[in-house]
């Protein structure tokens, strides 16, 4: 097979909410197609796949250098000996004349494509990407998968009985695990809100916090202190995520249970955190996202690390949220994924029809990801294909 064409689309997400350290109304995201020679119902068969949430749209790079090393490529270059898409070796096609090191945008601009050819391998043999992903990787699909509710934003001119009724709504959805913010209002703001979701919840255990880097040393140890009672399922991200010392500090510390990674982009990078950060096996979680991280066939050797190290892939929860990751999550069998019920469209979430019971869903049987059953962006597909 070839790759005749690769498309990209910026699209702002919707809504107006921050975390600690971030605007999410001024953000977009990269769309890609990757458009093969291979025709079914007289069309082309196309991956779909997006950089994930959270580092903007990658349009320059994608164009301007990875677009071209792909078309320019000869298709043996990135097929295996039967001929089939190879997405490995898609990735060292167009990671050529890219240096080591210097893991910031780029690696989320490759992960896209990367994603799509995915994709596209799941559609060409007619299946869901759990199941392909499986095979690739000498495992079993699992038929479902624990998911947890991220949400508590920070939303202008709300205050905690907003945080209340969201957290009763994904309730009333299925999940009884959730994740908030911290860090982006005063430390007695931000505890009102966390009782509040306590309240909700109904146990410590239910409720995860996420402070997105927001902290130096001091501010994270004070926060880790006042969490401490609360008996909390992770404190997230107190520092910046590649402060490894830092990260080992507020453990040592906190003692409770931490997560980090979504912010790390390579395999070195998850080498350094098992090295310096302090994470404990059997208790803390990892976070890494493939759509952040070269795509998928990095991820998958981070996995592989954090095993040959002593951890188990059972505590990988990736971070974003999305379709991608459910099917990631069910491939390689981790421990959970989260979820974005009600934010970050048209990205965020699953697919209507997929029942979740007791923080538990079901994978879709639609082939590849699939995005294109997603609402909210088969108009944002058709335009990109249009």
């Amino acid at each position: 097979m070839k790759i005749i064409e690769v498309r990209e689309l910026s699209i702002r997400m919707s809504g107006n909410i921050s975390n600690a350290v971030v605007d999410f109304s001024r953000h977009d995201v990269s769309l890609v197609a990757l458009v093969s020679d291979i025709i079914r119902n007289g069309r082309p068969v196309t991956g779909i796949a997006f950089n994930s949430i959270g580092r903007f749209a990658q349009s320059g790079i994608i164009r301007d250098r990875l677009i071209p090393r792909v078309l320019n490529a000869p298709s043996e270059s990135y097929t295996d000996m039967d001929g089939d898409l190879s997405p490995a070796a898609l990735r060292q096609v167009m990671m050529r004349d890219e240096k080591p090191g210097g893991h910031g945008d780029r690696a989320s601009a490759i992960a896209a494509i990367e994603l799509a050819a995915w994709d596209l391998r799941a559609k060409i043999s007619d299946e869901p990407a759990a199941s392909v992903i499986a095979r690739n990787f000498a495992r079993v699909p699992s038929d479902k998968v624990s998911v947890y509710a991220a949400g508590g934003y920070y939303y202008p001119n709300e205050g905690a009985n907003r945080l209340r009724d969201e957290l009763k709504s994904y309730q009333d959805l299925g999940f009884d695990k959730f994740k908030i913010k911290v860090g982006g209002v005063s430390i007695q703001e931000d505890i009102a809100r966390l009782e509040t979701a306590l309240k909700q919840a109904g146990s410590g255990r239910n409720i995860s916090v996420d402070a997105n880097g927001r902290f130096d040393l001091d501010g994270a140890l004070s926060l880790g202190e006042i969490l401490k009672p609360y008996d909390l399922r992770w404190y997230e991200e107190a520092g910046d995520p590649l402060d490894y010392d830092l990260n080992r500090q507020v453990i040592d510390a906190y003692e409770r249970p931490v997560a980090t990674g979504e912010n790390l982009f390579s395999v070195p990078d998850v080498r350094n955190l098992l090295r310096h950060g302090g994470m404990r096996p059997g208790i803390d979680i990892f976070q890494m996202d493939a759509g952040l991280s070269y795509g998928l066939t990095e991820y998958a050797e981070m996995i592989a690390l954090m095993e040959a190290s002593g951890f188990d892939r059972n505590l990988a929860y990736p971070h974003g949220g999305h379709l991608l990751n459910l099917h990631i999550v069910a491939g390689l069998n981790l421990g959970g994924c989260e979820a974005y019920p009600a934010v970050f469209q048209p990205f965020g979430g699953y697919l209507p029809g997929l029942a979740i019971e007791q923080g538990m869903i079901r994978l879709p049987d639609t082939p590849g990801f699939g995005l294109e059953a997603k609402p909210e962006l088969r108009p944002h597909i058709e335009k990109l294909m249009s």
